[in-house]
């Protein structure tokens, strides 16, 4: 029973480092696939809104659960970021340069994806 208890921690962890991947790089997946910036909005909404408010993760969640009934302590109050990514990837004393960092890709991504659906609006009207 403990190695199943242990696949959905794992699990957790896999699908939360890909949902952060995905809230931060996922607006340049709309670049190719421009019906998915509805989604990333709403993904971005939730990441950031999980950290800047503070409320809690279905993931972070089920994975405190995983780790309780398979013999583990749970996470940390401070979470999954605080306790897989800060001081492990990048330093603590880093987390608000991270923060603007993350936004700025974001943001970044919107842009080029907003630019890119101008230009192409361009050419179909200049070819009509």
């Amino acid at each position: 029973m403990w190695m199943g208890y242990r696949a959905i921690e794992m699990l957790c962890v896999v699908v939360h480092l890909s949902f952060i991947g995905y809230v931060v790089f996922g607006g340049f997946l709309a670049w190719r696939w421009p019906r998915t910036i509805a989604v990333h909005a709403l993904a971005v909404a939730w990441g950031f809104g999980s950290v800047l408010i503070g409320y809690d993760c279905p993931l972070t969640s089920l994975e405190n659960w995983a780790r309780v009934a398979g013999g583990q302590p749970p996470l940390p109050s401070t979470g999954f970021i605080a306790y897989y990514l800060t001081g492990v990837v990048y330093p603590e004393d880093a987390v608000t340069l991270v923060r603007l960092l993350a936004a700025a890709v974001v943001v970044g991504s919107w842009v080029g994806y907003g630019v890119r659906r101008w230009h192409r609006r361009t050419l179909v009207d200049a070819s009509t």
